[in-house]
């Protein structure tokens, strides 16, 4: 009963949304850069955290597939609507982050990456409803419903994700004044959805979820 009232809560709902934004937000720019074949990292390879990036990056291909596995769990995650698969994706990459950023001894990186992995698993406690009939192998199970984000969340997501590809790709070229101007755009777009959705989901409760 306790993880129900928690679960139809209103303010936890929202709090999810924006949890899912937060952490879908934080692999797009180092995956994006990983995508786009660019160094992470200027660290020298003197330095063991130089030497490890430096050797994933001259691994070519896996370092592009590193970066669109980041942007796909990102994207899945602010969608909102594949955010439990994104949750699921998002703890696999960030389990190997995060026990690198420990074994390497990243001064407060690894405050950073344990932070986000009690944040993914509070994302998949909050579906775990959803994944229960994997657990229950050979035994007879149903998925209990709860209300899912309503559509202006999904929309926000949709904006948010392709506002965030396109400021991340300008930021990695020297552009000109018309990409300069481009990027503040989408960096406008992003605070402004942010201010219209809750603002439209606070004078109309029903839009927080669909029912």
């Amino acid at each position: 009963m306790k993880f129900h009232h928690l679960r139809t809560n209103s303010f936890n709902q929202w709090m999810i949304i924006h949890l899912r934004y937060l952490v879908g937000f934080a692999f797009f720019p180092s995956g994006l850069v990983k995508l786009m074949g660019e160094r992470f990292t200027r660290i020298s390879t003197d330095h063991p955290i130089g030497y490890f990036f430096e050797a994933l990056y001259q691994s070519g291909l896996y370092w592009n597939f590193l970066g669109l596995a980041q942007v796909t769990a990102g994207i899945l995650l602010i969608t909102q609507r594949y955010a439990t698969l994104g949750s699921l994706m998002f703890l696999a990459i960030l389990s190997n982050i995060w026990i690198i950023t420990i074994s390497l001894s990243f001064k407060g990186t690894w405050i950073i990456t344990s932070l986000m992995m009690i944040a993914v698993l509070i994302l998949i406690i909050w579906d775990q409803h959803k994944l229960r009939p994997i657990l229950n192998y050979n035994k007879p199970s149903s998925v209990k419903e709860y209300p899912d984000p309503g559509r202006i969340w999904i929309m926000a997501g949709v904006v948010y994700a392709f506002s965030l590809i396109v400021v991340c790709m300008l930021d990695t070229v020297n552009g000109n004044i018309y990409e300069e101007l481009l990027s503040k755009t989408f960096l406008i777009i992003i605070p402004f959805t942010f201010v219209l959705t809750n603002y439209k989901a606070y004078k109309n409760r029903k839009l927080m979820v669909n029912t």
